[in-house]
Formats: C-alpha cells, structure tokens, sequence
C-alpha cells in the first residue's frame, strides 16, 4: 500500500473552498448560538420573566438574526442542513 493511500483523501485547500468551509464552521457555530438563544428566550417568555416590551423586542431580534443568517447561507451557497456537522456516533451537532 502506499503511503498516499495510507493518508486517505488530502485536503482540498484551494482559497475558494477554504473559505467556503470556514464561513460553513462560523455560521454553524453562530446558528448554534442562535438556537440555544431561541429555546432560552422562549423558556424565559413561558415562565413570565419578561415583559410584553422585553419579549417583543427579543422576538424581533431573533428574527433579524435568523434573517441574517438566510442572507449569508444564501450568499455562500449553503443551506441549514449544510450547517449540522455530522458528530458520527453522537449524531448531528443541531437538532433536526
């Protein structure tokens, strides 16, 4: 066998895709605070810690963040599924 087999697949490290799959790692590590904010906001909003001001506004932050995040999924050609990592035998890093 030889070494390059040994190796497995190399990397692919044109400038085009290392930067597709660094704004892929960003944008999954964002969507994933985003998600974790979303199900915090809405423990927050069912056990009436805030106010009718608080949860509007809070709703509508999350929606420009979820909006922008659509922005730059579309801009770099990704879509959400692109964004769960496959974590193999833990599964994938976001819920489905």
């Amino acid at each position: 066998m030889t070494e390059r087999a040994l190796l497995g697949p190399r990397l692919d490290t044109d400038a085009d895709s290392v930067e597709r799959d660094l704004v892929r790692l960003v944008l999954t590590v964002v969507e994933l605070i985003r998600q974790l904010m979303e199900r915090q906001a809405l423990r927050r909003v069912e056990h009436g810690d805030l106010t009718d001001e608080q949860t509007e506004a809070l709703g509508l932050g999350l929606m420009r963040l979820e909006e922008a995040m659509r922005e730059l999924r579309e801009r770099f050609g990704l879509s959400a599924a692109d964004l769960n990592l496959d974590l193999g035998p833990l599964g994938t890093l976001l819920p489905e």
